[in-house]
């Protein structure tokens, strides 16, 4: 029974980590069209720091915490799937780091990339879960 409930608390923050990593890009996108020093600009520095300290790092600490969990009770370290899993949740931990790394640069009004850079970084997090989420449910080998 306890398995069940770690299970439904790490899908609760995939799901959260999943939506800040979506959104975060987009607010990266629309913060390359303000004004730098603009209140728009000041908003959006608010909105990004909020969103990351929040809810997407909360959200990746518990899913690593209770994924880490369910592997040792299922059993599933020793899974091909998994290994396939844990190579697109490392890759998409790196993305984290780098969209952390990115709010400190709009924070300091340095960013240099354009919207459109923006727009493609906010595909990645969407085929990795993709990629996850087959590898979870179908466990193909």
């Amino acid at each position: 029974m306890a398995y069940l409930w770690i299970k439904a608390f790490h899908v609760i923050a995939v799901i959260s980590w999943m939506a800040g990593m979506l959104y975060l890009p987009r607010l990266f996108v629309y913060h390359c069209e303000t004004p730098k020093g603009s209140i728009q600009s000041e908003t959006f520095k608010i909105m990004e720091r909020r969103l990351l300290k929040a809810i997407i790092n909360p959200a990746m600490i518990a899913t690593w915490v209770l994924g880490l969990i369910l592997v040792w009770q299922g059993g599933w370290y020793a899974s091909g799937w998994f290994h396939a899993k844990f190579l697109l949740v490392l890759i998409l931990s790196g993305v984290h780091g780098f969209l952390s790394k990115t709010v400190k640069v709009f924070a300091a009004d340095k960013n240099v990339r354009p919207a459109k850079f923006y727009r493609m970084i906010n595909e990645v997090p969407t085929v990795l879960m993709i990629g996850i989420v087959i590898l979870v449910i179908v466990k193909p080998f």
